[in-house]
């Protein structure tokens, strides 16, 4: 049976419960649709969701509909659980993207079709809510055309052989345009290869609250969906954590290849270190029900027992390691623990962490502060839900402060000797540039005539096993590529904590090398916006931008109302909500999205207030310990290069080529 992992995703509102729920109805896999509005929807389970209308958590089901097996996921669409949605698209074969024809495409629908071309997932689109009124399918189709991409095809006349919609998906390929010229059509099998391939994004519509449409997409999915062959050797990736309500840790996955069988062994890495547990549980969720089961075949997804050291995004088997998660939080917040110690919520906090490790739990030992890194307001609202029934703590957080990031303009050369008596280890490190959202990458050139492999591969975890702090304010390092240049140990009194010292004095070193270079670079998270204000007010909305650094397109005017588009600095965005309610009178709309990091636009100013300094950071120090006289002293972090033990060949230094990846990995 052809069988396909699809899932669901949509900005808020657009009706993606809606048409989960019919599309489990239409194959008759519930009796009876549930609704959001009544808070019985089958796939939001949990209290939080019925209680908010919106889904928090990614749940799934799994159906036959006219011989094809369904497995959905119904992923988050609200913006604050966007991260959640994202992590869900490393399970899929194919996506439904749902769009609303009373809101039309969004923000938030226009950041999940970068995510879903980002993880090459084939796309269909069902524009819902086409029974109301204020309908129109052919402004609709405009928007998504000049918003989404022009081969968004009508999905109804690909399968009905519509000669002129079969032209303009031959037009995408040069072999489908020689196919359609020779035999005026497209085979089946064309069409699908152009759908796996997001040539073409078939198109359906219809109304999910009365079932409308909805057997059409199943039928289209199952007719544009490829067959696919998977991998004998075992794999899988984990695309979710969570507990179930007896507290057991559940790793959801994907197998991409072989059987995943209850009891057996499955193997992955962790920080470079490699890791056997044995697979416990393997169940089959329906919603929040499950049936245990012995084995899963490749191409199905499963929840097991069992596993922890796994996370979302992790790895096992013959799985190659994926990209890494783009969203992320912009917003710190204090946790105010009230009359609950410290840490027992650190802890709690932990534990959550440990489901969405973008949550970013950080205790400040100085400070006697716990932080947590989020999304938005309604995700700091869940969490504190959370804690407060999962674990009966009752906490409170602080205003939310802006995240900053740290990273270099300019490649920086470091090197870190830890040499306290009986101790040795030197590292030289290379960091460069990368493009934005790229993260952190490791790698070397390091020779294995001048240090033992596994010193090297210790190193690289070193630098992947924390968060490394920037000299400018203390923000956390990002974007950059850090390379081994060289290295010594001692045969004797070498251990593996005097690399962990070397590895981190040596990145510091660099980084406060790179400032004195005026290469460093402070950065902060910036949004894409779209602001409707009434023609009128359009001068002022035009001022406020321009105030906040902001980039955009000119004004568009349709009758008495004006759009902009364009993006902002979150730090200046985070109220003005607020503001354009005021001077619209309530008639302005502000829709704001993620859009990654970008330069900071104040830096000066957010630098002196941060006060940040490095070398009182002495947890970060950029110094070196060496040794004499059978002693240890420290030298400061501009005499480290004329003292280190190790000269670096130049040749090492050369731009970073695509034939250098050794050991070559990303945190």
């Amino acid at each position: 049976m052809k069988q396909a992992v699809v899932g669901l995703v949509a900005h808020v509102d657009a009706g993606k419960t809606t048409l989960a729920e019919a599309m489990l109805f239409a194959a008759g896999s519930i009796r009876a649709r549930g609704r959001v509005d009544r808070g019985d929807a089958h796939l939001d389970s949990d209290v939080m969701e019925r209680e908010r209308g919106i889904t928090i958590f990614s749940s799934q089901a799994s159906f036959d509909f006219e011989g094809f097996h369904y497995m959905l996921l119904d992923a988050p669409g609200h913006v604050d659980f966007s991260a959640e949605a994202e992590r869900t698209l490393r399970a899929l074969d194919c996506a439904v993207l749902v769009i609303g024809a009373n809101d039309g495409v969004q923000g938030h629908t226009e950041t999940m079709w970068d995510l879903l071309a980002r993880y090459r997932v084939p796309t269909f689109l069902f524009v819902n809510k086409m029974d109301l009124a204020t309908a129109d399918p052919d402004a609709l189709m405009q928007q998504v055309h000049g918003r989404l991409d022009p081969m968004c095809l009508d999905g109804a006349a690909l399968l009905d052989a519509d000669e002129s919609v079969t032209e303009d998906a031959a037009a995408t390929d040069e072999a489908a345009l020689d196919e359609y010229l020779e035999t005026g059509t497209l085979a089946p099998a064309t069409l699908r290869r152009l759908v796996a391939e997001r040539r073409i994004f078939p198109v359906f519509s219809g109304a999910a609250l009365r079932g409308d449409g909805v057997e059409d997409l199943l039928r289209g999915i199952a007719s544009f969906m490829p067959e696919r062959t998977w991998p004998d050797e075992f794999a899988a990736r984990v695309y979710k954590v969570s507990r179930s309500s007896r507290g057991e840790r559940l790793a959801w996955l994907k197998v991409t290849g072989g059987v995943l069988r209850a009891k057996m062994f499955a193997s992955g890495t962790d920080h470079g270190e490699v890791w056997e547990e044995k697979i416990d549980q393997v169940r089959i969720y329906q919603a929040d029900s499950f049936q245990t089961v012995t084995e899963v075949p490749a191409g199905r997804i499963c929840a097991v027992t069992g596993l922890s050291h796994v996370m979302p995004g992790s790895a096992l088997g013959a799985e190659p390691q994926g990209l890494a998660p783009l969203l992320a939080p912009v917003l710190s917040y204090q946790v105010l623990p009230g009359e609950n110690d410290v840490h027992t919520v650190v802890r709690a906090l932990r534990e959550l962490a440990d489901e969405d490790p973008l949550l970013g739990v950080s205790w400040q030992e100085h400070l006697q502060e716990v932080h947590v890194q989020l999304m938005g307001a309604v995700q700091r609202e869940v969490v504190q839900q959370v804690l407060a029934e999962r674990f009966g703590l009752a906490v409170d957080f602080g205003p939310g402060g802006i995240l900053y990031k740290e990273t270099l303009r300019a490649p920086a050369e470091g090197v870190g000797h830890f040499e306290p008596l009986r101790h040795y280890a030197e590292a030289h490190l290379l960091i460069e540039p990368l493009p934005r959202g790229m993260g952190i990458e490791v790698g070397t050139r390091c020779s294995e005539d001048d240090l033992d492999r596994n010193w090297q591969r210790l190193i690289l975890t070193h630098v992947l096993e924390r968060e490394h702090l920037g000299v400018l304010t203390g923000s956390p390092l990002a974007d950059v590529r850090i390379t081994l240049l060289a290295g010594r140990a001692h045969a004797k009194h070498t251990e593996g904590g005097d690399f962990r010292q070397a590895t981190y004095r040596a990145i510091r070193q660099a980084l406060m090398c790179a400032r004195e270079q005026g290469a460093c670079e402070l950065l902060e998270p910036w949004y894409r916006f779209r602001l409707v204000v009434p023609a009128d007010k359009v001068g002022r909305a035009l001022a406020d931008l321009q105030r906040m650094g902001a980039s955009f397109d000119p004004p568009a005017t349709a009758g008495e109302v004006a759009t902009l588009v364009g993006f902002a600095p979150a730090s200046e965005m985070r109220e003005y909500a607020l503001d354009v309610t005021g001077y619209t009178a309530g008639l302005g709309r502000l829709a704001l999205e993620y859009a990654g990091y970008r330069e900071c636009h104040d830096a000066e100013r957010v630098i002196a207030e941060a006060a940040y300094d490095p070398e009182a950071d002495l947890p970060n120090t950029p110094d070196s310990v060496f040794c004499a006289h059978g002693a240890g002293y420290t030298v400061k972090w501009h005499e480290v290069a004329e003292q280190a033990h190790v000269e670096v060949d130049p040749a090492r230094l050369r731009p970073w080529r695509e034939a250098d990846a050794s050991f070559f990995a990303r945190g």
